[in-house]
């Protein structure tokens, strides 16, 4: 027997079933706490998302020699479109007054100050952001608001700034690994329901992914704490849908394999080993394609995109374990009538054969190479939405599916003060040159104001308001002749950061991650599946088709978010993002169906072994499909943009690759190609059958 023979027994082994199993339950017994304490593990400081050498991020790091707490400002704006009255600056006054005291307010408060038009007020709250980031605005910022609203004499009140926006950040991320959580719970047990047609088998893979995600949680959890892996909400909540899609979607190719062989063998466990040796290279082929894909974000300028990738990793590799391992030795351990009510028995006919993508290859085989063509053209088609792809990043309102107070609270301010108000740049020089370079700051087309520095320790540090809102590209443009005009002060050794400043270097970094990380996720795919098929042409192929389908998907995301959901734009690292979820994911099913149709092709040639393959494979990657999209279309039930439109393209691109794509413009490629698309392995070399005989085939 084979090393991979004797490896893929032990799972399903008489007595190592049992071991395997009882080795998950302990394992699961002590992960349990641990995954539940990874939302406190959480990193959502600035600085846990900025690109790390930036100098938006620098000055947040020295601007603690100041002021050694994080701070960031709330803006608590008054409006009465029928001017002020006397008796509302006096409450304003007694809100300010309260202000001081409310817990995590730290430092002055200034205001309340009066508008040019006399139609409304402003006072500024510096809040500690603490070690919680955005979390600890929350208590202080809800605290703003209900002193505010309370006896404001009919004036309308809200509460803006970095603080009031990091706030309601916090509100709509809240509760996101349990939303995600429940909503992809729900979503998997219907799919699996719907795809095994049994009111049992669903229970497996859904326990086999939970416990996969609750481990891969405690592994994360342990190195966030102990060897500073950063995590935030954002990996956090993606790392739940991952996990339990591509878990589901490994367990859907290992179960339909189990499935083949328990009608080809009458001893389960023995059924159980042929279809690891079989599915198990398909699977841990698509695995490791994913983890090295993730694992490429390490590179990653942005630290939350660098942040993400090993922590994707992770939950990769503990969903194969569990698949390969668990899942098999409960499959094993249930016994056959876990698919009741069609229970397949020993030596009845395998329904693939001559099920319904059966008789689709066959009709892709009387045509092949219209086939390929008609569906590449279509998918150009689609790929015309492209040019209309606003790449930009998104507003402050824009980062919201709603609009909540602190988006029209800064609509308020943007009216009545100076726009950049509550969200200033933050300049950072030597003592000496800190004139100089104030004055330089003041002397630039865009800036309004500029507060007297403060100094110390041979280096001082000031603010200056913007014209612009602080989120605009007028502001952005500001920045840049802002950093011109401080950086030609000899000695100053001047930078500048703040809300305007962050908001340009995380574009900037985005776009530069865009263009190194697309190209080596490319490169390292067509590596491993060269060596999964052993060929050049196949892998540079599927590829191609992936590539072809990545852009369709953005075309046709680029049409729904301009003239259906109305999203101003996409955030900057939403390429990429969608990119290696696409590609990496999209190549499982090219996995999946590839080397059933090599394993095939050795014994039929190439062309009735595309058909065979499909047969085999194209129910077990519809599902798939299905269920994965769905997982990543929950993430539309974030009140996040960001979140939605990544959960919108992945689902469509995975619809498209599996219904389309792997199904049949991969099918036509193969056949057209026929034995030269193994080339240069000696599949290439293998002689077709006879006309005759590859038309009984087909």
């Amino acid at each position: 027997m084979s090393p991979s023979r004797r490896l893929a027994t032990l799972p399903c082994g008489r007595r190592s079933k049992w071991v395997v199993l009882a080795l998950w339950l302990v394992l699961l017994v002590v992960a349990g706490p641990l995954a539940g304490k990874l939302t406190d593990a959480e990193d959502n400081q600035a600085s846990s998302w900025l690109p790390g050498n930036a100098e938006s991020t620098q000055v947040l790091t020295e601007q603690r020699a100041f002021q050694p707490v994080d701070t960031a400002q709330a803006v608590v704006v008054y409006e009465r479109p029928g001017g002020i009255t006397p008796a509302d600056k006096v409450e304003a006054a007694r809100d300010a007054a309260a202000f001081a005291s409310t817990p995590h307010v730290l430092g002055q408060v200034v205001g309340p100050v009066e508008s040019a038009d006399g139609q409304a007020l402003q006072t500024i709250v510096p809040i500690d952001i603490g070690t919680g980031g955005w979390q600890d605005l929350r208590p202080a910022v809800d605290s703003l608001r209900d002193t505010a609203a309370a006896d404001s004499l009919g004036m309308t009140t809200h509460v803006t700034g970095p603080a009031g926006i990091g706030a309601d950040q916090a509100e709509a991320f809240a509760g996101i690994d349990s939303t995600l959580l429940a909503a992809t719970v729900s979503v998997v047990i219907i799919l699996l329901l719907l795809t095994y047609r049994s009111p049992v088998l669903w229970v497996l893979p859904l326990f086999s992914a939970a416990g996969a995600l609750v481990v891969s949680q405690a592994v994360i959890y342990l190195l966030a704490e102990h060897s500073g892996l950063t995590v935030n909400a954002q990996s956090a909540g993606i790392l739940i849908v991952l996990v339990l899609g591509a878990g589901t979607d490994y367990a859907l190719l290992l179960t339909a394999r189990y499935r083949e062989e328990l009608r080809r063998h009458e001893d389960r466990h023995e059924a159980m080993a042929f279809a690891l040796h079989r599915a198990g290279p398909a699977i841990l082929a698509s695995s490791a394609t994913v983890v090295a894909s993730m694992l490429c974000l390490l590179i990653a300028e942005m630290n939350s995109t660098s942040g993400l990738g090993p922590v994707c990793a992770i939950g990769v590799v503990v969903a194969l374990a569990a698949m390969t391992t668990l899942l098999p030795a409960l499959l094993v351990i249930v016994g056959r009538w876990v698919f009741w009510p069609v229970k397949p028995a020993f030596g009845t006919p395998e329904p693939t054969r001559t099920g319904r993508w059966a008789h689709v290859g066959a009709w892709i085989g009387q045509r092949p190479r219209k086939v390929w063509i008609g569906t590449s053209l279509a998918l150009a088609a689609c790929c015309v939405g492209l040019v209309s792809l606003n790449v930009t990043g998104l507003s402050t309102a824009g980062t919201f599916t709603g609009k909540p107070d602190s988006v029209v609270g800064q609509e308020v301010l943007e009216q009545h003060f100076p726009a950049g108000t509550g969200a200033p740049l933050t300049v950072i020089s030597t003592a000496a040159e800190a004139e100089a370079v104030r004055a330089a700051t003041l002397a630039t087309a865009g800036v309004a104001s500029a507060s007297m520095p403060r100094a110390h320790e041979g280096e001082a540090l000031f603010q200056a308001t913007l014209a612009d809102p602080p989120d605009s590209p007028a502001a952005e443009k500001t920045v840049d002749r802002v950093r011109d005009a401080v950086h030609a002060v000899p000695g100053a050794d001047a930078k500048v950061g703040g809300s305007t400043a962050v908001i340009l270097d995380a574009g900037r970094a985005a776009t530069a991650d865009n263009r190194t990380i697309i190209p080596l996720v490319l490169g390292v795919v067509l590596v491993i599946l060269a060596l999964l098929l052993r060929a050049l042409t196949a892998p540079l192929v599927l590829v191609a088709t992936v590539v072809l389908s990545y852009a369709a998907a953005l075309g046709i995301s680029a049409f729904f978010f301009e003239h259906v959901f109305h999203f101003e734009g996409v955030d900057h690292a939403f390429p990429l993002f969608v990119f290696v979820f696409l590609v990496a994911l999209g190549i499982d099913y090219n996995i999946f169906l590839m080397t059933r149709v090599r394993e095939e092709s050795a014994h039929r040639g190439t062309r009735a072994g595309a058909v065979a393959g499909l047969a085999a494979t194209g129910g077990v990657i519809t599902s798939a499909g299905l269920i994965l999209a769905s997982t990543f279309a929950v993430l539309g039930t974030l009140p996040v943009v960001g979140f939605a439109e990544i959960g919108f393209a992945v689902a469509l691109g995975v619809l498209l690759d599996t219904l389309v794509v792997r199904s049949v413009l991969v099918t036509a490629v193969t056949m057209d190609l026929d034995r030269h698309m193994w080339w240069p392995s000696k599949l290439a070399r293998q002689v077709p059958p006879p006309k005759e005989e590859l038309a009984r085939q087909l």
